[in-house]
Protein backbone atom coordinates (compact mmCIF):
# COMPACT_ATOMS: atom_id res chain seq x y z
CA UNK A 1 0.00 0.00 0.00
CA UNK A 2 1.45 3.22 -1.02
CA UNK A 3 1.94 6.20 1.43
CA UNK A 4 -0.26 8.30 -0.27
CA UNK A 5 -3.10 5.47 -0.50
CA UNK A 6 -2.44 4.67 3.59
CA UNK A 7 -3.59 7.95 4.16
CA UNK A 8 -6.42 8.55 2.47
CA UNK A 9 -7.65 5.41 4.67
CA UNK A 10 -7.27 6.33 7.63
CA UNK A 11 -8.89 9.74 6.81
CA UNK A 12 -11.59 7.67 5.56
CA UNK A 13 -11.57 5.93 9.09
CA UNK A 14 -11.67 9.24 11.08
CA UNK A 15 -14.57 10.81 9.25
CA UNK A 16 -16.24 7.34 9.95
CA UNK A 17 -15.50 7.50 13.59
CA UNK A 18 -16.69 11.01 13.30
CA UNK A 19 -20.08 9.49 13.87
CA UNK A 20 -23.94 11.00 12.29
CA UNK A 21 -24.22 14.92 11.32
CA UNK A 22 -26.43 16.76 14.12
CA UNK A 23 -29.80 18.27 12.94
CA UNK A 24 -28.45 21.99 12.65
CA UNK A 25 -29.51 24.32 15.82
CA UNK A 26 -29.85 20.90 17.80
CA UNK A 27 -28.94 22.42 20.78
CA UNK A 28 -25.66 22.39 22.55
CA UNK A 29 -22.54 21.12 21.19
CA UNK A 30 -20.07 19.39 23.41
CA UNK A 31 -16.51 20.87 23.38
CA UNK A 32 -14.96 17.49 22.74
CA UNK A 33 -16.97 17.28 19.48
CA UNK A 34 -15.96 20.60 18.34
CA UNK A 35 -12.27 19.60 19.03
CA UNK A 36 -12.90 16.52 16.99
CA UNK A 37 -14.59 18.60 14.07
CA UNK A 38 -11.40 21.13 14.20
CA UNK A 39 -8.68 18.25 14.38
CA UNK A 40 -11.03 17.26 11.12
CA UNK A 41 -10.96 20.37 9.22
CA UNK A 42 -7.19 20.51 9.63
CA UNK A 43 -6.62 16.86 9.27
CA UNK A 44 -8.84 17.26 5.73
CA UNK A 45 -6.76 20.55 4.71
CA UNK A 46 -3.43 19.25 4.97
CA UNK A 47 -4.26 16.12 3.52
CA UNK A 48 -6.40 17.63 0.42
CA UNK A 49 -4.97 20.92 -0.43
CA UNK A 50 -3.05 21.18 -3.53
CA UNK A 51 -0.13 23.87 -2.93
CA UNK A 52 -0.47 25.18 0.50
CA UNK A 53 2.01 27.34 0.24
CA UNK A 54 -0.34 28.88 -1.91
CA UNK A 55 -1.51 31.21 0.78
CA UNK A 56 -0.69 29.61 4.30
CA UNK A 57 1.42 26.64 5.80
CA UNK A 58 1.30 23.70 7.75
CA UNK A 59 3.16 25.69 10.86
CA UNK A 60 0.34 28.53 10.60
CA UNK A 61 -2.54 26.41 10.64
CA UNK A 62 -1.38 23.80 12.91
CA UNK A 63 -0.55 26.84 15.65
CA UNK A 64 -3.56 28.72 14.83
CA UNK A 65 -5.71 25.44 15.66
CA UNK A 66 -4.14 25.13 18.82
CA UNK A 67 -4.84 28.43 19.72
CA UNK A 68 -8.46 28.00 18.77
CA UNK A 69 -8.63 24.86 20.84
CA UNK A 70 -7.21 26.33 24.16
CA UNK A 71 -10.58 28.16 23.68
CA UNK A 72 -12.61 25.48 23.45
CA UNK A 73 -13.95 24.89 27.14
CA UNK A 74 -17.68 24.13 27.55
CA UNK A 75 -20.79 23.61 24.91
CA UNK A 76 -22.07 25.99 23.27
CA UNK A 77 -24.39 25.63 19.89
CA UNK A 78 -23.80 26.30 16.04
CA UNK A 79 -23.04 29.98 16.04
CA UNK A 80 -20.43 29.72 18.94
CA UNK A 81 -19.07 27.03 17.54
CA UNK A 82 -18.30 28.86 14.38
CA UNK A 83 -17.58 31.89 16.42
CA UNK A 84 -14.38 29.63 17.55
CA UNK A 85 -14.15 27.42 14.11
CA UNK A 86 -13.69 30.55 11.84
CA UNK A 87 -10.75 31.90 13.39
CA UNK A 88 -8.87 29.39 11.49
CA UNK A 89 -10.08 31.09 8.25
CA UNK A 90 -7.61 34.56 8.23
CA UNK A 91 -4.64 32.07 8.33
CA UNK A 92 -5.91 30.06 5.94
CA UNK A 93 -5.85 33.30 3.30
CA UNK A 94 -7.68 31.91 0.56
CA UNK A 95 -11.50 33.00 -0.48
CA UNK A 96 -11.78 29.22 -1.61
CA UNK A 97 -10.52 27.80 1.46
CA UNK A 98 -12.38 28.45 5.04
CA UNK A 99 -14.99 27.25 7.80
CA UNK A 100 -18.12 28.93 7.03
CA UNK A 101 -21.73 28.50 8.41
CA UNK A 102 -24.34 26.25 6.75
CA UNK A 103 -27.48 27.55 4.09
CA UNK A 104 -26.41 31.17 5.50
CA UNK A 105 -28.30 32.79 2.08
CA UNK A 106 -31.13 30.71 2.84
CA UNK A 107 -32.27 33.07 5.43
CA UNK A 108 -35.48 30.38 6.26
CA UNK A 109 -32.63 27.54 7.63
CA UNK A 110 -30.40 29.83 9.12
CA UNK A 111 -31.22 28.87 12.88
CA UNK A 112 -30.55 32.44 14.47
CA UNK A 113 -33.08 34.10 12.02
CA UNK A 114 -35.67 32.60 14.74
CA UNK A 115 -34.72 34.74 17.43
CA UNK A 116 -35.43 37.90 15.18
CA UNK A 117 -33.81 40.39 12.92
CA UNK A 118 -30.16 41.15 12.60
CA UNK A 119 -28.10 44.35 12.56
CA UNK A 120 -30.23 47.26 11.01
CA UNK A 121 -27.82 48.55 8.26
CA UNK A 122 -25.68 48.21 5.70
CA UNK A 123 -21.63 48.66 6.65
CA UNK A 124 -18.45 49.74 5.12
CA UNK A 125 -15.10 49.59 6.87
CA UNK A 126 -12.72 51.76 6.28
CA UNK A 127 -8.77 50.94 6.55
CA UNK A 128 -8.44 51.58 10.48
CA UNK A 129 -11.92 48.89 10.39
CA UNK A 130 -14.13 51.64 11.77
CA UNK A 131 -17.91 50.84 10.63
CA UNK A 132 -19.78 53.66 8.50
CA UNK A 133 -23.47 52.73 7.60
CA UNK A 134 -24.53 52.97 3.90
CA UNK A 135 -28.08 52.07 4.02
CA UNK A 136 -30.88 50.62 5.88
CA UNK A 137 -30.12 46.76 6.06
CA UNK A 138 -31.44 46.03 2.29
CA UNK A 139 -30.08 48.97 0.46
CA UNK A 140 -32.82 51.92 1.48
CA UNK A 141 -31.54 55.33 1.98
CA UNK A 142 -31.03 55.93 5.33
CA UNK A 143 -30.91 59.61 6.92
CA UNK A 144 -27.75 58.27 9.12
CA UNK A 145 -25.96 57.66 5.81
CA UNK A 146 -22.40 57.93 6.00
CA UNK A 147 -22.38 59.10 9.92
CA UNK A 148 -19.97 56.71 11.61
CA UNK A 149 -20.16 54.40 14.54
CA UNK A 150 -18.26 54.41 17.32
CA UNK A 151 -19.64 51.80 19.80
CA UNK A 152 -22.72 48.76 19.61
CA UNK A 153 -24.67 48.21 22.66
CA UNK A 154 -21.72 49.68 24.90
CA UNK A 155 -18.62 48.03 23.05
CA UNK A 156 -16.45 49.57 21.16
CA UNK A 157 -17.18 49.64 17.59
CA UNK A 158 -13.73 48.89 16.30
CA UNK A 159 -12.98 45.90 18.62
CA UNK A 160 -16.13 44.67 17.40
CA UNK A 161 -14.88 45.21 13.95
CA UNK A 162 -12.12 43.70 14.88
CA UNK A 163 -13.66 40.38 16.28
CA UNK A 164 -15.44 40.06 12.85
CA UNK A 165 -12.77 40.46 10.50
CA UNK A 166 -10.76 37.94 12.80
CA UNK A 167 -13.73 35.31 11.44
CA UNK A 168 -13.61 36.62 7.48
CA UNK A 169 -12.09 34.62 5.20
CA UNK A 170 -10.06 35.34 2.18
CA UNK A 171 -6.61 36.42 0.44
CA UNK A 172 -5.71 39.31 2.09
CA UNK A 173 -6.90 42.12 5.13
CA UNK A 174 -8.32 44.15 2.75
CA UNK A 175 -10.46 41.50 1.07
CA UNK A 176 -11.37 40.13 4.40
CA UNK A 177 -12.34 43.92 5.41
CA UNK A 178 -14.73 44.45 2.49
CA UNK A 179 -16.10 41.46 3.20
CA UNK A 180 -17.14 41.37 6.81
CA UNK A 181 -18.57 44.96 5.92
CA UNK A 182 -20.76 43.27 3.21
CA UNK A 183 -21.50 40.09 5.94
CA UNK A 184 -21.65 42.80 8.69
CA UNK A 185 -25.31 41.56 9.50
CA UNK A 186 -24.71 37.95 9.41
CA UNK A 187 -21.15 37.85 11.23
CA UNK A 188 -22.80 40.26 14.07
CA UNK A 189 -25.26 38.01 14.96
CA UNK A 190 -23.19 34.46 14.72
CA UNK A 191 -20.72 36.03 17.15
CA UNK A 192 -22.65 38.21 19.15
CA UNK A 193 -26.21 37.24 19.07
CA UNK A 194 -29.30 38.98 18.06
CA UNK A 195 -30.37 42.03 20.84
CA UNK A 196 -33.64 43.23 20.86
CA UNK A 197 -32.26 46.70 20.55
CA UNK A 198 -29.15 48.24 19.17
CA UNK A 199 -28.10 50.70 20.75
CA UNK A 200 -25.59 52.97 18.73
CA UNK A 201 -23.37 56.20 19.33
CA UNK A 202 -22.52 57.68 16.40
CA UNK A 203 -19.50 60.48 16.18
CA UNK A 204 -20.84 63.62 16.62
CA UNK A 205 -23.71 62.79 18.35
CA UNK A 206 -23.93 62.95 22.29
CA UNK A 207 -26.56 60.41 23.12
CA UNK A 208 -26.62 56.94 21.53
CA UNK A 209 -29.57 56.46 19.33
CA UNK A 210 -31.85 53.18 20.07
CA UNK A 211 -32.58 51.22 17.09
CA UNK A 212 -34.60 48.11 15.95
CA UNK A 213 -33.25 45.09 14.18
CA UNK A 214 -34.44 44.20 10.37
CA UNK A 215 -35.44 41.74 9.04
CA UNK A 216 -34.79 42.49 5.49
CA UNK A 217 -32.87 40.54 2.84
CA UNK A 218 -29.28 42.37 3.03
CA UNK A 219 -28.28 44.27 0.11
CA UNK A 220 -25.54 41.42 -1.00
CA UNK A 221 -28.39 38.79 -0.95
CA UNK A 222 -30.62 40.76 -3.41
CA UNK A 223 -28.18 41.22 -5.80
CA UNK A 224 -27.59 37.30 -5.71
CA UNK A 225 -30.99 36.50 -6.37
CA UNK A 226 -32.56 39.24 -8.79
CA UNK A 227 -31.14 39.44 -12.63
CA UNK A 228 -31.44 43.10 -13.00
CA UNK A 229 -29.41 43.76 -10.11
CA UNK A 230 -26.70 42.07 -11.16
CA UNK A 231 -26.56 42.64 -14.60
CA UNK A 232 -26.92 45.87 -16.77
CA UNK A 233 -26.17 47.82 -19.89
CA UNK A 234 -26.73 50.98 -20.42
CA UNK A 235 -24.86 53.95 -22.31
CA UNK A 236 -23.61 56.36 -19.82
CA UNK A 237 -22.77 59.19 -22.38
CA UNK A 238 -22.45 59.45 -25.80
CA UNK A 239 -20.39 56.63 -27.05
CA UNK A 240 -19.49 54.62 -23.87
CA UNK A 241 -21.04 51.58 -22.04
CA UNK A 242 -21.44 50.10 -18.97
CA UNK A 243 -21.42 46.79 -18.57
CA UNK A 244 -22.45 45.34 -15.46
CA UNK A 245 -21.45 41.67 -14.53
CA UNK A 246 -22.51 41.26 -10.82
CA UNK A 247 -21.57 37.67 -10.97
CA UNK A 248 -20.23 34.69 -13.74
CA UNK A 249 -22.89 32.36 -11.84
CA UNK A 250 -26.69 32.30 -12.95
CA UNK A 251 -28.86 29.33 -12.62
CA UNK A 252 -30.16 30.37 -15.85
CA UNK A 253 -27.26 30.91 -18.14
CA UNK A 254 -29.48 30.82 -21.61
CA UNK A 255 -30.86 33.96 -20.14
CA UNK A 256 -27.08 34.96 -18.91
CA UNK A 257 -25.97 34.83 -22.60
CA UNK A 258 -28.92 36.43 -24.10
CA UNK A 259 -28.43 38.89 -22.00
CA UNK A 260 -24.65 39.81 -22.99
CA UNK A 261 -25.61 39.00 -27.08
CA UNK A 262 -28.19 42.16 -26.22
CA UNK A 263 -25.83 44.36 -24.56
CA UNK A 264 -22.89 43.77 -27.73
CA UNK A 265 -25.84 43.81 -30.62
CA UNK A 266 -26.66 47.73 -28.82
CA UNK A 267 -23.13 48.57 -28.78
CA UNK A 268 -23.13 47.92 -32.44
CA UNK A 269 -25.85 49.81 -33.06
CA UNK A 270 -24.92 53.03 -30.27
CA UNK A 271 -21.76 52.56 -32.18
CA UNK A 272 -19.87 52.95 -29.07
CA UNK A 273 -16.30 53.28 -28.77
CA UNK A 274 -15.99 52.80 -25.20
CA UNK A 275 -16.61 49.93 -22.90
CA UNK A 276 -16.33 49.88 -19.23
CA UNK A 277 -16.87 46.28 -17.84
CA UNK A 278 -17.54 46.26 -14.09
CA UNK A 279 -16.77 43.29 -12.47
CA UNK A 280 -16.14 45.44 -9.18
CA UNK A 281 -18.26 42.87 -6.92
CA UNK A 282 -18.03 39.81 -9.33
CA UNK A 283 -17.06 37.06 -6.72
CA UNK A 284 -16.49 34.35 -9.66
CA UNK A 285 -18.34 31.08 -11.17
CA UNK A 286 -17.89 29.58 -14.13
CA UNK A 287 -15.44 30.62 -16.85
CA UNK A 288 -18.12 29.50 -19.75
CA UNK A 289 -20.17 33.01 -18.37
CA UNK A 290 -17.15 34.96 -19.55
CA UNK A 291 -15.56 33.12 -22.17
CA UNK A 292 -18.77 32.76 -24.09
CA UNK A 293 -20.86 35.71 -22.93
CA UNK A 294 -17.71 38.34 -23.24
CA UNK A 295 -14.68 37.20 -24.98
CA UNK A 296 -16.26 35.80 -28.00
CA UNK A 297 -17.24 39.68 -28.47
CA UNK A 298 -13.46 40.69 -27.80
CA UNK A 299 -11.00 38.15 -28.62
CA UNK A 300 -9.47 38.73 -31.79
CA UNK A 301 -7.07 35.78 -31.23
CA UNK A 302 -6.83 32.41 -29.10
CA UNK A 303 -6.39 32.85 -25.42
CA UNK A 304 -5.79 31.14 -22.45
CA UNK A 305 -7.30 31.36 -19.22
CA UNK A 306 -3.77 30.39 -17.35
CA UNK A 307 -0.62 28.36 -18.00
CA UNK A 308 0.89 25.75 -15.34
CA UNK A 309 -1.68 24.23 -12.56
CA UNK A 310 -0.95 21.74 -9.64
CA UNK A 311 -4.01 19.43 -9.11
CA UNK A 312 -5.10 17.23 -6.14
CA UNK A 313 -6.04 14.01 -7.55
CA UNK A 314 -8.82 11.29 -6.58
CA UNK A 315 -6.22 9.01 -5.33
CA UNK A 316 -4.17 12.05 -3.10
CA UNK A 317 -1.70 12.47 -5.45
CA UNK A 318 -0.87 15.54 -7.18
CA UNK A 319 -0.75 16.09 -11.10
CA UNK A 320 1.62 18.97 -12.78
CA UNK A 321 0.40 19.92 -15.89
CA UNK A 322 0.30 23.20 -18.53
CA UNK A 323 -2.51 24.55 -20.05
CA UNK A 324 -1.95 23.88 -23.80
CA UNK A 325 -5.18 24.12 -25.51
CA UNK A 326 -6.41 27.53 -26.07
CA UNK A 327 -9.66 29.06 -26.14
CA UNK A 328 -11.14 29.93 -29.48
CA UNK A 329 -11.68 33.05 -30.74
CA UNK A 330 -14.83 33.42 -33.06
CA UNK A 331 -12.91 35.06 -35.94
CA UNK A 332 -16.36 35.48 -37.56
CA UNK A 333 -18.34 37.11 -34.92
CA UNK A 334 -20.67 39.91 -36.15
CA UNK A 335 -21.09 41.64 -33.24
CA UNK A 336 -17.19 41.69 -32.01
CA UNK A 337 -16.49 45.25 -30.37
CA UNK A 338 -13.56 46.95 -31.92
CA UNK A 339 -13.47 49.87 -29.21
CA UNK A 340 -11.39 50.55 -26.15
CA UNK A 341 -12.01 48.07 -23.24
CA UNK A 342 -11.71 49.20 -19.65
CA UNK A 343 -12.26 46.56 -16.95
CA UNK A 344 -13.34 47.84 -13.53
CA UNK A 345 -12.19 45.77 -10.36
CA UNK A 346 -12.96 45.87 -6.94
CA UNK A 347 -11.80 44.40 -3.43
CA UNK A 348 -14.10 41.66 -3.79
CA UNK A 349 -13.26 40.66 -7.18
CA UNK A 350 -12.55 37.11 -7.32
CA UNK A 351 -11.98 33.50 -8.61
CA UNK A 352 -13.38 33.36 -12.01
CA UNK A 353 -13.54 37.02 -12.74
CA UNK A 354 -9.99 37.41 -11.38
CA UNK A 355 -9.01 35.06 -14.34
CA UNK A 356 -11.32 37.01 -16.53
CA UNK A 357 -9.10 40.21 -15.79
CA UNK A 358 -6.01 38.04 -15.66
CA UNK A 359 -7.16 37.36 -20.03
CA UNK A 360 -7.89 40.72 -20.24
CA UNK A 361 -4.34 42.07 -18.98
CA UNK A 362 -2.19 39.22 -20.51
CA UNK A 363 -3.57 39.19 -23.96
CA UNK A 364 -3.76 43.24 -23.94
CA UNK A 365 -7.54 43.25 -24.62
CA UNK A 366 -7.83 46.77 -22.30
CA UNK A 367 -7.28 48.06 -19.11
CA UNK A 368 -7.79 47.19 -15.70
CA UNK A 369 -9.06 49.96 -13.34
CA UNK A 370 -10.15 50.59 -9.79
CA UNK A 371 -9.74 48.89 -6.59
CA UNK A 372 -6.95 46.54 -6.47
CA UNK A 373 -3.94 44.80 -3.95
CA UNK A 374 -6.81 42.13 -2.85
CA UNK A 375 -7.15 39.23 -4.19
CA UNK A 376 -3.81 37.24 -5.71
CA UNK A 377 -3.71 36.69 -9.69
CA UNK A 378 -2.92 32.94 -8.99
CA UNK A 379 -5.71 31.81 -8.21
CA UNK A 380 -7.44 28.32 -6.86
CA UNK A 381 -10.08 26.73 -7.82
CA UNK A 382 -12.29 23.62 -8.59
CA UNK A 383 -13.72 24.36 -4.69
CA UNK A 384 -14.75 20.86 -2.78
CA UNK A 385 -17.09 20.69 0.65
CA UNK A 386 -17.53 18.61 3.65
CA UNK A 387 -20.03 18.96 6.41
CA UNK A 388 -18.34 18.50 9.59
CA UNK A 389 -20.44 16.26 11.24
CA UNK A 390 -20.49 17.29 15.20
CA UNK A 391 -20.74 21.05 13.88
CA UNK A 392 -22.66 20.97 10.61
CA UNK A 393 -20.21 23.66 9.94
CA UNK A 394 -18.85 23.56 6.35
CA UNK A 395 -15.28 23.24 5.16
CA UNK A 396 -14.59 24.47 1.86
CA UNK A 397 -10.90 23.87 0.10
CA UNK A 398 -9.70 23.93 -3.60
CA UNK A 399 -8.60 20.66 -5.52
CA UNK A 400 -6.28 23.14 -7.48
CA UNK A 401 -3.89 25.81 -8.25
CA UNK A 402 -3.79 28.03 -11.50
CA UNK A 403 -1.37 30.11 -12.66
CA UNK A 404 -1.74 33.38 -14.51
CA UNK A 405 -1.38 33.01 -18.38
CA UNK A 406 1.25 35.42 -18.68
CA UNK A 407 3.16 33.70 -15.71
CA UNK A 408 6.55 35.14 -15.07
CA UNK A 409 5.56 38.69 -15.68
CA UNK A 410 2.02 38.84 -14.21
CA UNK A 411 1.74 40.94 -10.47
CA UNK A 412 1.23 38.65 -7.66
CA UNK A 413 -2.03 40.66 -6.92
CA UNK A 414 -4.64 42.00 -9.19
CA UNK A 415 -4.00 45.48 -9.58
CA UNK A 416 -4.59 48.16 -12.28
CA UNK A 417 -2.94 47.83 -15.83
CA UNK A 418 -3.38 50.29 -18.32
CA UNK A 419 -3.00 48.97 -22.12
CA UNK A 420 -3.13 51.47 -24.79
CA UNK A 421 -5.87 51.67 -27.09
CA UNK A 422 -5.18 51.89 -30.75
CA UNK A 423 -7.54 52.17 -33.35
CA UNK A 424 -8.53 49.78 -35.27
CA UNK A 425 -9.38 48.55 -39.20
CA UNK A 426 -13.27 48.77 -38.11
CA UNK A 427 -13.14 51.91 -35.95
CA UNK A 428 -10.39 54.44 -36.57
CA UNK A 429 -11.99 56.79 -34.43
CA UNK A 430 -11.21 54.70 -31.62
CA UNK A 431 -9.94 57.21 -28.25
CA UNK A 432 -7.80 55.57 -25.69
CA UNK A 433 -9.48 55.39 -22.23
CA UNK A 434 -9.71 58.95 -19.91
Amino acid sequence: MSRIHKRLVQFSALIALAGPSPAIGSGQISPEHIKADLELAVKTILLRHPDLSHSTSRKAIEGQARRIARQIKGPTDQAGAWSLLAQLNPVLADGHLFIGFPAWRDRDRVPIAAEGGFFPFEIALDSNGSPTILAELGGAQSTLAGKRIQSINGVDAGSVAHALMARAHGDSTAFRRALTGERWWLFYALRFGQPRVFSLKLRGEHRPRTVLPSSSAAANLQRESQFEQAYSCQQTKPGTVLLKLGSFAWDDKARYLAFTRECFSRIRTWGSKRLVIDISSNGGGDDEFWKEGVLRYLAKAPYRHGSTYRKRQPDGSIAHGEIDIPATSEETEPLRFPGCVTVKIGLQTYSSAVLFANVIRAEKLGSVTGLGGAVRTRQSGGVQSMTLPHTGLVLFYPRFVVDTPDKGTAPSWLRSSFQPCKPTNDQASVRRPG
